[in-house]
């Protein structure tokens, strides 16, 4: 689910703690969780609401100046039902504190295990070293610059690079990627074995 900057800065402040939406079907659920910009957020409650049930308190209470706006966003799709989820910051994205540590001996076996699998796996063939290698080497460089560099399309390559960045080894940058410190610490090692 998006949630603009402004929204999501509520959640962490405690101004915001719901969002609107009309879904065919929900597309969170309670107890669910998704990683941000800000941190991980929580969905508290997934239900449906009737348009006319809807107050300046819960436009306000989702980061909006007025129910008429609320309503101007949520008539954008009449046919569909209104749900109301109920939000509030879990903590902070775990991937930050991974990327900052140094990996122990048997972290960077299981890494390098993964990224094998992940070279194995691959329609196009072993990638893993040589695109953590290219973001080393040109921090800040568009996904489509690196992506044509390697004569890919740029939105499967953006999908490679999330996988290295669910592991900790990248971060994202506008534009582009560099390597964490966890990162850089798997590629020395990587090119340290024979």
């Amino acid at each position: 689910m998006m949630l603009p900057l402004a929204v999501l800065r509520g959640v962490a402040g405690g101004t915001v703690d719901r969002a609107f939406r009309r879904w065919e079907r929900p597309r969170v659920k309670a107890g669910g969780s998704q990683r941000t910009a800000l941190g991980v957020i929580g969905f508290t409650s997934v239900t449906t609401v009737e348009r006319d049930a809807l107050t300046d308190e819960d436009a306000r209470r989702a980061g909006l100046p007025s129910l008429e706006r609320l309503l101007v966003a949520l008539d954008r799709r009449p046919e569909r039902p209104i749900y109301r989820i109920g939000l509030n910051l879990v903590g902070p994205d775990p991937r930050v504190a991974l990327r900052e540590s140094e990996p122990s001996m048997d972290e960077m076996e299981d890494i390098a295990r993964r990224l094998e699998r992940l070279d194995r796996a691959s329609r196009h063939g072993p990638w893993t070293r040589a695109v953590l290698e290219a973001i080393r080497d040109r921090p800040s460089s568009p996904a489509a610059d690196l992506a044509v560099s390697f004569g890919r399309e740029r939105l499967p390559f953006k999908l490679d690079v999330r996988k290295l960045k669910e592991l900790g080894l990248t971060e994202s940058l506008r534009p582009g990627y560099r390597l964490s410190p966890r990162g850089r610490a798997v590629l020395a090692r990587l090119s340290a074995d024979p």
